[in-house]
Parts: C-alpha cells; sequence; structure tokens
C-alpha cells in the first residue's frame, strides 16, 4: 500500500508538471509574439539588432525543449495511471483501515488505541478529503489541487510516520502467537 500510494503521488506529481508545461509553453509564446514581430518589421535590406535576434532565438529555443518535454509526459499517460492508482489506494487503503482494528478486536477482545491506530485513521481521513476535491479539480480550481496535494501530503507523511509502529505491531503479534 504504501509503495502504491508513492507511485500515486510521482504519477499526481508528472500529471500536474504536465499541465505546468503547458502553461510555460503559453506564457513564452506570448513573450515571442513582440520581438519576432519586431524582427520581420525591420525594413528589408537592414539587419535586426544582434540582441533582438538572440532573444527571439533564446526564447523559441526554451519553447521548442518545454515542447519536448510536454511531448515526453503526455506519452506516459499520467492522468490515468494517478487516478487509477489512486483509487486502489484508496479502496484497498480504507479496507486495511477497517480490517486492522476489526482483526485486533476479535483477536483479543478489546482495541489499542493509540498512535498507530490514529495515524491510520488521519490517513483514511485524508484520502477521503483528498479524492472529495477531484470534482472541483476537473473544473480547473487550483485551490482545490492545492489542497488535494496538502492532504495526500499529509496522508502519505503519516503512512511514513506509521511504518515503524506497524512493525511493532507486527513484531509483538508474532511474539505473543503460539504455532505448534
Amino acid at each position: 500500500m504504501y509503495a502504491a500510494s508513492a507511485y500515486s503521488a510521482f504519477t499526481g506529481l508528472q500529471w500536474r508538471r504536465l499541465r505546468e508545461v503547458g502553461n510555460e509553453i503559453s506564457t513564452l509564446k506570448e513573450q515571442l509574439k513582440g520581438p519576432k514581430a519586431q524582427v520581420e518589421a525591420t525594413a528589408e535590406g537592414s539587419k535586426p539588432s544582434a540582441a533582438l535576434v538572440a532573444q527571439v532565438k533564446e526564447l523559441e529555443t526554451k519553447i521548442d525543449a518545454l515542447s519536448a518535454t510536454r511531448k515526453e509526459l503526455a506519452g506516459g499517460s499520467f492522468r490515468e495511471t494517478h487516478y487509477q492508482v489512486g483509487s486502489v489506494v484508496l479502496g484497498l487503503g480504507t479496507a486495511f483501515a477497517i480490517e486492522g482494528p476489526v482483526n485486533t478486536f476479535l483477536r483479543a477482545q478489546k482495541l489499542f488505541p493509540g498512535p498507530h491506530l490514529y495515524a491510520g485513521a488521519g490517513v483514511v481521513v485524508c484520502w477521503a478529503m483528498a479524492a472529495s476535491l477531484v470534482p472541483l479539480m476537473t473544473k480547473g480550481n487550483d485551490a482545490a489541487r492545492n489542497s488535494h496535494i496538502a492532504f495526500n501530503v499529509l496522508a502519505l507523511g503519516l503512512f511514513t510516520w506509521q511504518l515503524p509502529t506497524g512493525w511493532e505491531i507486527t513484531q509483538k503479534v508474532i511474539q505473543f502467537t503460539k504455532f505448534p
């Protein structure tokens, strides 16, 4: 689950980068219009200034590099992958977060509230909050995107923090379980 969460974060960041590259290209193309028009407006027989030509060339080079990056990122189908992996993490993660305490209760007839349990509940809440923002994100709401990222960063942080406590619990269960 942890690896799937980390992979979902990676694909989400790549999808965000793809969107940002498109915006950067648009901005550079707007910046290029003025200097390019000046170069084209230069009277026949005279040369445009070297600084102006260099500026046009530099902007075109940046646009070409970003276009290549965008093409490479677009081939990764990060949007679909992020959605699919995120959905699996949400579904299975929620199921495991419920199964763990139920298993503990069935074995011990009580729960052991503590940091591991609370962190797990926090992770599930963060996943649910992040998922609830998807409809707003599809409409272009940047605040929803930033909140989605923040909830998922918090969830991954809690999940990371939860790993050692989970390992300790596993060791205790193994130690007290009698195998024939």
